[in-house]
């Protein structure tokens, strides 16, 4: 019916209220912690959920890093899932041409605007992206070592993909989520009360 309306549809899943908001949100606070870390031990100056809006474009950066000794500027979009191309590609697009004011905002100066997607590591993701391969490594031709690198030595810009897996955050034990048991109401038979 969708296609033959030009519509799209839009299922939108709910699982225990909030709960699965605050899975997914946990893995993406893990993630982002990790990828911090990982940055600021290589010199970088750091700074999360920085929003912009710029011409009106709006939205925020997940993880914005600035190398003062080099002037870089690093835009890191944070993924716990990569559901399609578009919609991880395009907006991390829009927050690296708009990376120089962003960074602007800041104080920061920047000569140059790196990327970096970091994807939650997982058999699903991987597929996700090796099914579109040649898209990915157009858009983010360095990987995870090369990137490295390039952190702890910034010369030039980047356009980075890498794989991370989540970590709980410092000081908090994460729960598994483990089998709930699902009990379904018993059908009564007619007449019986």
């Amino acid at each position: 019916m969708c296609t033959a309306l030009g519509a799209d549809l839009d299922l939108r899943v709910r699982w225990h209220g909030e709960a699965l908001d605050r899975l997914l949100d946990q893995t993406h606070a893990g993630l982002v912690e990790r990828f911090v870390d990982l940055v600021r031990v290589t010199g970088w100056e750091v700074a999360v959920e920085v929003t912009f809006n710029v011409y009106g474009e709006r939205g925020s950066v997940d993880v914005l890093g600035w190398h003062a000794a080099t002037r870089s500027l690093l835009v890191g979009e944070i993924k716990s899932v990569v559901a399609d191309a578009q919609g991880t590609l395009a907006p991390l697009d829009r927050k690296v041409r708009h990376g120089a004011r962003i960074g602007q905002s800041r104080g920061w100066e920047p000569v140059t605007v790196s990327k970096v997607l970091v994807v939650g590591e997982g058999s699903t993701n991987r597929r996700r992206i090796r099914d579109l391969a040649g898209t990915f490594e157009a858009a983010l031709p360095a990987r995870g070592t090369e990137f490295r690198r390039w952190l702890r030595a910034p010369t030039g810009s980047v356009a980075a993909l890498m794989f991370l897996p989540d970590a709980p955050q410092k000081g908090t034990r994460r729960r598994g989520s483990g089998w709930q048991r699902v009990i379904r109401p018993r059908c009564r038979a007619k007449g019986s009360q």
